[in-house]
């Protein structure tokens, strides 16, 4: 395969701070990332003015421009923060994460759901170190599993893809047979980590979100609806700079004599209503900067 100049470019950068993260002490090394967030930031402006377009947007005057400028700041920052968190990962043991996190709540429903035989969904938006969870409930035996889509760079795609591989986490990459090995794997009792908090180009499931209305993917319910399996509105925040807290949510579940539809929206709501609540309340822990703007309208409306 030949890759474009680009990529190589973005992918030795990648792999170069890969390098260094992945041996130095975890400060030092989310030291790297605030660094490169700070650049990216103040230098390079990345997708800056957009964020904070996007801040405004929900939040109107109830920021100055000094407030909005440190939500997006907070959330670049976390952002390369997970990232390094990201390529940590595969080398991180369970005495690591139970000293910078507190997943116990979670891990607690996880294991009493698990119990019953029953698989389940795990909502996780892009808050805090979304992908710490799950990397907790793998060392803990929690069967647990995610799907990925291809990212743009394939060299980027491919290390992301090993990289969640080696922190023993299935993931399926969405495609036509997907659908049928997510319901056969939450039937077995697995438990599915998912992203809601995405929008979809075509219309899907309305619901209102952060103040707006938004078309997210109906997925995630209809997964629920099929498997007979609830789901579970989770919240990762990061504390300073090396503490994680998880928390959990009431479960979701379906209503088998409910309309498809109906049933689906409503649990798409439920779920969006929870992470809309803990985007409003701490702003900075979310990820201002995806390409896919929840909020954008459906395309050709």
């Amino acid at each position: 395969m030949k890759y474009r100049v680009k990529h190589l470019m973005e992918y030795a950068g990648l792999r170069a701070v890969a390098g260094v993260v992945t041996i130095l002490p975890y400060r030092a090394a989310l030291a790297v990332g605030y660094g490169v967030a700070w650049l990216a930031f103040n230098i390079g402006r990345f997708r800056r003015t957009e964020a904070e377009r996007r801040i405004r947007e929900v939040f109107g005057d109830r920021f100055d421009a000094c407030g909005v400028r440190r939500i997006a700041w907070l959330s670049l920052r976390n952002l390369m923060f997970t990232a390094v968190d990201i390529m940590r990962t595969p080398a991180i043991t369970l005495e690591t994460l139970t000293r910078i996190a507190d997943y116990g709540e979670i891990q607690r429903v996880a294991e009493a759901h698990g119990a019953t035989g029953r698989g389940a969904i795990f909502a996780i938006p892009h808050m805090g170190a979304w992908e710490l969870p799950g990397r907790a409930m793998i060392l803990r035996g929690t069967p647990f599993f995610s799907v990925a889509g291809k990212q743009r760079n394939p060299l980027f795609d491919h290390y992301l893809n090993s990289t969640r591989a080696r922190s023993g986490m299935p993931i399926l990459m969405r495609g036509a047979s997907t659908l049928k090995q997510i319901i056969n794997r939450l039937k077995q009792g697995e438990m599915l980590a998912l992203l809601p908090d995405v929008r979809m180009r075509t219309e899907a499931v309305k619901v209102h979100f952060l103040g707006k209305e938004a078309n997210i993917g109906g997925g995630m319910a209809m997964f629920a609806r099929h498997a007979g399996v609830p789901i579970f509105p989770v919240i990762v925040t990061r504390v300073g700079w090396t503490r994680h807290v998880g928390r959990i949510y009431a479960p979701v579940e379906s209503d088998p004599a409910a309309d498809k539809h109906a049933d689906i929206q409503r649990m798409s709501q439920a779920v969006m209503d929870v992470i809309s609540d803990a985007i409003l309340a701490e702003p900075g822990q979310w990820f201002w900067y995806n390409k896919r703007w929840v909020l954008e309208p459906v395309e050709g409306k």
